[in-house]
C-alpha cells in the first residue's frame, strides 16, 4: 500500500488534481497562486470543514464517501442562499500514513457530486496533520437577484421543507449499532443527496428566509426564527418522514423514533424556507408550519422542544 508520505506534494498533486472536475465559471483553475472565476452579480461565499473521527470514520466511510460529502453540504449552503454554485477551493490535511488511493478516492467523489452541477474544484492546499480534515470553502453567484438571507421571514409566512427528513440519521444509527437493516438509509447518511437548485427554486417563487437544514429541523428553524425575530410554529404531524428512517425504526424495533429522527437527526441537506402564502410554495415541498408575531422562537406542537439535535461542540457519540 502506498501512502502519501511515499510521495512528495508536488507527485500527489499529479495524481489528484485531473481526477478534479473544472467550474463552468473557471478562467484559470488549479496550479497558479490563486484561481480566476467570472462572476455574475453577487458572489455568495460559504466554508465547511470535515474532521476525522467528529464527521466520519473511515471505517464506515470511503474517500469517495467524504469527498461526496464535503462537496454536497457546501452545495447545498450556496443553493439556500438563492444562489447557483460555481467552484469549491478544498484544502486536504492528512498523517503522511494515509493512503494515497484513499485522497484519489475523495478526489472522485467531489468530481461525481459536483461534475453534474457546473461546479470544479478551482485550487486548495495540502498539508501534514495527525488527523484527516478536509475543509472547503464554497462559491456561487446570484445572476443579479438579491440572495435569500435567514432573516426576513414574516408574520403570516408559510413554512416549508423541500424533502423528506430522518434517512440520514437512521442511517448513522445503523452505523452506530453495526447492523445494516436498511441500505438506502446508510447511503443517505454516507452521501446526502439534497435536491441542488430547491434553493434556487424557493427563491423564484418568492421565498422570504432560507437556509439548508445540517442540523436538523429543531435546531436550524430555531435559528431562522431567531434571525427573523419571530416565532416559527411547527406541526409534527405535517413533518414528511423519509420511508428509509420509517423503515429503518420499525426494523430495529422499540426505542428509535422516525418522526424524532426527522425533527433532530440533521445532515439530509433539504431546504427550510418560509413563503408569503401557500400558493407560492413550489411543487414537491411540504408545509409543515406557519410564522407568528411573538417571541423569537421555535414551537413544536405548541411548546418549545426538548431535543434540539446535533450540536458540534457536543461531547457525545460523533455523528459521522
Amino acid at each position: 500500500m502506498t501512502t502519501i508520505g511515499d510521495m512528495d506534494e508536488d507527485a500527489l498533486i499529479a495524481l489528484f488534481a485531473p481526477r478534479l472536475p473544472a467550474s463552468d465559471a473557471e478562467i484559470l483553475g488549479p496550479g497558479d497562486d490563486a484561481a480566476v472565476l467570472a462572476v455574475d452579480g453577487h458572489l455568495v461565499v460559504s466554508a465547511d470543514v470535515l474532521v476525522e473521527s467528529r464527521h466520519f470514520r473511515r471505517e464506515w466511510s470511503t474517500g469517495a464517501d467524504v469527498g461526496w460529502r464535503a462537496a454536497m453540504q457546501n452545495l447545498a449552503d450556496i443553493d439556500a442562499m438563492g444562489a447557483v454554485p460555481t467552484a469549491l477551493e478544498v484544502t486536504l490535511c492528512a498523517p503522511a500514513s494515509t493512503p494515497v488511493d484513499w485522497v484519489l478516492g475523495l478526489a472522485d467523489g467531489l468530481r461525481e457530486a459536483c461534475e453534474p452541477h457546473g461546479v470544479g474544484v478551482v485550487g486548495g492546499d495540502l498539508s501534514g496533520a495527525s488527523e484527516i480534515v478536509v475543509s472547503v470553502t464554497a462559491l456561487g453567484e446570484t445572476h443579479g437577484t438579491e440572495p435569500i438571507t435567514r432573516a426576513d421571514a414574516a408574520a403570516g409566512d408559510v413554512v416549508a421543507v423541500s424533502g423528506a427528513l430522518g434517512a440520514a440519521r437512521a442511517g448513522y444509527e445503523q452505523l452506530a449499532r453495526e447492523l445494516r437493516v436498511d441500505e438506502e438509509a446508510v447511503q443517505l447518511f454516507l452521501r446526502p443527496r439534497p435536491r441542488i437548485g430547491a434553493g434556487l427554486e424557493g427563491a423564484l417563487h418568492g421565498a422570504t428566509a432560507m437556509m439548508d437544514l445540517s442540523d436538523g429541523l429543531v435546531r436550524d428553524a430555531g435559528r431562522l426564527a431567531r434571525a427573523s425575530e419571530l416565532e416559527l410554529a411547527i406541526d409534527s404531524a405535517l413533518v414528511p418522514v423519509h420511508p428509509a428512517a420509517t423503515r429503518t425504526a420499525d426494523a430495529l424495533g422499540a426505542g428509535p423514533d422516525a418522526l424524532a429522527w426527522a425533527l433532530t437527526g440533521g445532515e439530509d441537506h433539504h431546504m427550510l424556507a418560509t413563503f408569503p402564502r401557500a400558493s407560492a410554495v413550489p411543487q414537491g415541498w411540504t408545509i409543515v408550519g406557519e410564522a407568528h408575531e411573538g417571541q423569537a422562537r421555535l414551537l413544536v406542537d405548541g411548546a418549545e422542544p426538548t431535543s434540539r439535535g446535533w450540536d458540534h461542540f457536543d461531547s457525545g457519540t460523533p455523528q459521522g
